[in-house]
């Protein structure tokens, strides 16, 4: 799917295919936990992201998943700063590179939400929007 952009504005930025989450998938389909391959890929917003959602849906635990997406989202937000991002435009949740960080925005504002900082899961949830997805988009990558 070509991203053309038909409108006045940024281009769409895409991360790398090469990068860290990248390294990270390549630990997951070897086997190791998203824990374990925090290790060998600290930067990779999808092993943050998944760590944030394990944290939500299975340990109940929403305190620590607002640390792992804050973690993801910040890791993202570095990548995408690397590729070009200068703080506006599409993120394409198609691109795969970008579902880590997305991923991670998701899980912090439902982590947000979970702890009471509703203004902070506003927030996470106009900054998909603005990035030219959904919630639910995002949702359906899970």
């Amino acid at each position: 799917m070509s991203h053309e952009n038909l409108l006045d504005g940024p281009a769409p930025t895409l991360l790398p295919a090469d990068g860290p989450d990248a390294d990270a998938r390549a630990a997951l389909i070897s086997g190791s936990s998203p824990r374990e391959a925090v290790a060998a890929a600290p930067a990779a917003s999808i092993l943050w992201a998944l760590l944030a959602e394990n944290a939500l849906a299975d340990d109940g635990d929403p305190v620590a998943a607002y640390a792992y997406a804050r973690t993801g989202y910040h890791r993202g937000l570095d990548a995408l700063r690397r590729a070009g991002w200068h703080g506006r435009g599409p993120i394409p949740a198609d691109h795969a590179p970008n579902e880590g960080f997305l991923r991670s925005l998701l899980a912090l504002a439902e982590a947000a939400e979970a702890i009471g900082e509703s203004e902070e899961a506003t927030r996470c949830e106009t900054f998909l929007a603005d990035s030219g997805t959904s919630v639910s988009e995002v949702a359906n990558l899970r």
